[in-house]
């Protein structure tokens, strides 16, 4: 008994020693096979930097005004009689737009015109009697009195009938109509918009680091989405003197001529005012610049010769210093040197160091490089 105990035990250390005998040898087959497999190169596509003459530009987003512009309104209640425009006319200032009822007023006009010879000739005789002492100083005061009386009331009257028909106070383009032929409008209602279109105020602001390149005849362009492909040209203006402590911005008005018409108040309107160019500057596309908490970065691709001679390419992830942007590019103020090729696409599947191979855009866009699900 004591004997197949024994036989019993020596097979099954046998049988254990072999198994993790096998186990070991397996394993460190798979780590010779590891480190005998190649490293995978990760595809990428590549743009050289550049090194460019780039002119900055300050750059904001404003609004545009009118040069002249009004709500046209009476500032006496009335019922309005005649409308002399149509709703898009272009009108010249002094111009008559609306009239108000005034017939009770002409009225009193025509009949305190018709006093008024009378009244003066009499005032007249009285100044003629008391110089030869047949009438009073009382009675030529009174003359003179009622003459004078007669004449602020003609004079009120007549100005009474003028703010009964309103004018336009300057030549532009009348807005869409607001009253009706027969209505009764109240002091201050608003019965039209007129704005003067050859000229438009723009209103913008910029950071106070930048209010030093800006000067009253500053030229500047600006841009609207109405006229996409379109920049239109004006001049600074006005600089508000004061800047705004909360936000630490100046606002800036600029004068656009706009002899077509083709700007109207209330667009928004992208700003741009040049700066002297500045030489050898670099530029990569946006597209290769990564954003992460600890700054901006993107992956240069360098080339490294192997003991046996052949030649790989890794990826090198840099942080760098970014400075103005425009478009699809911007410039790189450190970290990255002209003609260095650095990743725009793929480099999402990058770590530092990493093996590279450089592809065309195509590829990496080919529905075979994508995961399957």
């Amino acid at each position: 008994m004591k004997k197949w105990m024994a036989i019993m035990l020596v097979l099954t250390v046998i049988l254990f020693g072999s198994v993790f005998g096998f186990y070991l040898f397996k394993q460190k087959m798979i780590a010779q096979f590891m480190a005998n497999r190649p490293v995978p190169e990760m595809p990428v596509e590549v743009a050289l930097a550049s090194s460019q003459d780039w002119q900055p530009a300050i750059e904001s987003i404003g609004f545009i005004e009118p040069y002249q512009g009004v709500n046209i309104t009476s500032s006496v209640a009335g019922l309005v009689t005649k409308i002399h425009f149509s709703s898009g006319d272009t009108v010249r200032a002094g111009e008559l737009l609306v009239s108000l009822e005034a017939d009770v007023e002409k009225a009193n006009l025509a009949s305190a015109t018709a006093k008024l010879p009378a009244v003066k000739r009499q005032m007249e005789r009285n100044k003629s009697l008391l110089e030869r002492g047949s009438v009073s100083q009382t009675q030529f005061d009174d003359s003179e009195a009622n003459y004078l009386a007669l004449v602020n009331d003609i004079a009120a009257l007549k100005a009474t009938i003028e703010r009964r028909e309103i004018r336009a106070p300057f030549s532009g383009v009348m807005g869409i109509r607001q009253i009706n032929l027969g209505q009764y409008v109240q002091a201050g209602d608003d019965m039209a918009r007129l704005e003067n279109l050859d000229h438009m105020l723009l209103r913008f602001i910029v950071p106070q680091k930048d209010i030093s390149l800006i000067t009253l005849g500053t030229e500047i362009e600006l841009n609207s989405d109405a006229y996409p492909d379109q920049w239109f040209k004006g001049q600074v203006t006005t600089i508000e003197p004061t800047v705004d402590p909360q936000s630490g911005v100046v606002q800036v008005q600029a004068t656009i001529p706009n002899t077509e018409g083709q700007l109207r108040s209330g667009m928004y309107a992208s700003v741009r005012i040049w700066q002297p160019v500045q030489a050898n500057q670099i530029v990569v596309p946006q597209q290769a610049i990564s954003f992460s908490l600890y700054g901006e970065s993107l992956y240069v691709v360098e080339s490294q010769t192997a003991e046996d001679g052949s030649e790989t390419l890794t990826a090198t992830q840099r942080t760098i210093q970014v400075g103005e942007r425009r478009g699809d590019v911007a410039i790189i103020k450190k970290g990255v040197a002209a003609d260095e090729q650095v990743v725009v696409s793929g480099q999402v599947r990058l770590r530092n160091g990493a093996l590279v191979r450089i592809v065309e855009d195509s590829f990496l866009n080919r529905d075979q490089n994508l995961p399957k699900d």
